[in-house]
């Protein structure tokens, strides 16, 4: 005869040896158009875009995106928890490998200074120039 309480601990370490068994791996994805911009999550450097990071938890995450040339992006972006890993439901579906994959894209404005940068050089001469001869002009005066 089989004691009771020895099959219900056999069965508890079974369980917890299938649950040990499964991996989940957590990516978020990062693109931007244009691509090749430096990213930032909670204030730690991640790379350039595209990329992928791995994370830990799942919530709101502070995004910073920057590339010269263009306008700078700061957003609180979220990580969803899928169905797979809500309460309860993670507990059946530990003993397989699971991924789940955050995509997060960013639309890159170009700042109003990146524009004709040969018009901003021609513009600073020639206020170079007026401030010059206005200058001058006081100086002969005198």
């Amino acid at each position: 005869m089989t004691n009771p309480r020895r099959s219900a601990i056999k069965s508890i370490v079974a369980v917890a040896l299938l649950c040990g068994a499964g991996c989940t791996q957590r990516t978020i994805e990062v693109t931007s158009e244009p691509p090749g911009a430096l990213v930032w999550i909670n204030d730690a450097e991640v790379g350039r875009t595209p990329l992928q990071a791995d994370f830990r938890f799942f919530g709101t995450y502070d995004v910073r995106v920057r590339l010269d040339g263009y306008e700078p992006i700061y957003a609180g972006m979220k990580a969803q928890t899928p169905l797979h890993e809500q309460p309860g439901i993670d507990l059946l579906a530990a003993p397989s490998n699971l991924k789940t994959l955050v995509q997060w894209h960013f639309v890159l404005v170009p700042s109003p200074e990146s524009g004709d940068k040969r018009a901003a050089q021609d513009a600073a001469v020639q206020r170079a120039n007026a401030f010059r001869e206005k200058s001058a002009g006081g100086e002969a005066g005198q």
